[in-house]
């Protein structure tokens, strides 16, 4: 695979026309997923209540299944990431949702959603662990990587949050998106990379 213009997020990676790499590590409890399947080519890393994620997500799969339908074709990444009952419940809810993916009309995508707003961006982080690695996404994201390099910068954007944060940990979980195909790989904290002060 050639050269792609790559945006990237720390947990989530984006590279925009040709692939999306997500990325999440598991926090509040060791065994559960937050990278969530909603569409064949979308996803989205929850942030926040679990379960007020999760009922968002849920939501989001049954109208993006109907919404497909509808269409008879799949649905764009746009249509997921508008599908966010958060901000009519805002007062009620806590979930940040990060919504990426591939479809046919703009390639790969990132939208970063917070209490209702939606915004598409080269890259997106979030979590608790974010906070510590902005400098080093800043520093280290460039345009033009490719697939193996993007990757390779989510591991090590995600193993500097999981050491500085007590609230981060355990398995990471990663899923690379393109026009082709949906990879996914569970990475065991023992196998994430170490920095000079671990």
């Amino acid at each position: 695979m050639g050269k792609c213009d790559v945006s990237c997020k720390a947990l989530w990676i984006k590279v925009s026309v040709c692939i999306v790499v997500l990325f999440r590590e598991y926090v509040s409890s060791k065994t559960i997923n937050k990278v969530i399947q909603v569409h064949d080519r979308i996803f989205c890393c929850i942030a926040g209540s679990l379960a007020d994620a999760q009922a968002v997500t849920k939501a989001a799969k049954f109208h993006l299944s109907f919404h497909s339908v509808q269409m008879e074709s799949p649905p764009l990444v746009i249509a997921a990431a508008s599908v966010n009952i958060s901000y009519k419940y805002k007062e009620e809810l806590s979930a940040h949702l990060i919504v990426a993916g591939w479809d046919r009309r703009d390639g790969g995508q990132v939208f970063a959603t917070l209490n209702g707003l939606l915004t598409r961006q080269p890259f997106a982080i979030g979590g608790s662990g974010s906070s510590y690695v902005y400098g080093f996404v800043d520093a280290e994201y460039r345009k033009g990587m490719t697939k193996e390099e993007c990757q390779q910068f989510v591991v090590n954007t995600l193993a500097l949050a999981m050491n500085r944060d007590g609230s981060s940990g355990g398995v990471a979980y990663m899923v690379t998106i393109d026009e082709h195909s949906t990879e996914e790989k569970v990475i065991l904290g023992n196998d994430l990379p170490t920095f000079f002060d671990q």
